[in-house]
């Protein structure tokens, strides 16, 4: 169902001190770093090329915008998968509560909740 621990989003007032910090203080390198439309950039880092999970630097305030109920105080943990259609299913089947089925510009996702009412967000890795 989920295969790999895959990103961990970490919200920033300043997108590129926080990818400076990264890269410059901590030897990171940036895996991918793209528009996502006006205003809007996306940034991964890791402690190298080869490293599976990635800390995705995101704008605090375009968060806050896009989705005021996100805690941007608090890393978002994203998780992966090979088949996000199955992933889906299982966890409906298995009484977790889970969002609606995404099909985003970069891929498709679903959010879900722990015991706890933490949330999580599960996007396929293809």
């Amino acid at each position: 169902m989920i295969n790999n621990i895959g990103k961990i989003t970490l919200y920033f007032e300043n997108q590129e001190d926080a990818k400076n910090f990264w890269v410059k203080k901590l030897n990171f390198v940036v895996k991918l770093e793209q528009e996502m439309g006006p205003g809007m950039k996306w940034i991964e880092v890791a402690p190298s090329k080869e490293s599976l999970t990635t800390f995705i630097l995101y704008d605090k305030n375009m968060m806050k915008v896009q989705n005021p109920a996100v805690n941007v105080e608090h890393p978002s943990i994203l998780l992966s998968t090979n088949d996000i259609d199955k992933a889906y299913i299982d966890m409906k089947n298995n009484s977790v509560e889970v969002g609606e089925l995404m099909n985003m510009p970069y891929g498709k996702m679903f959010s879900f909740k722990d015991l706890e009412n933490n949330d999580y967000l599960l996007r396929e890795d293809k």
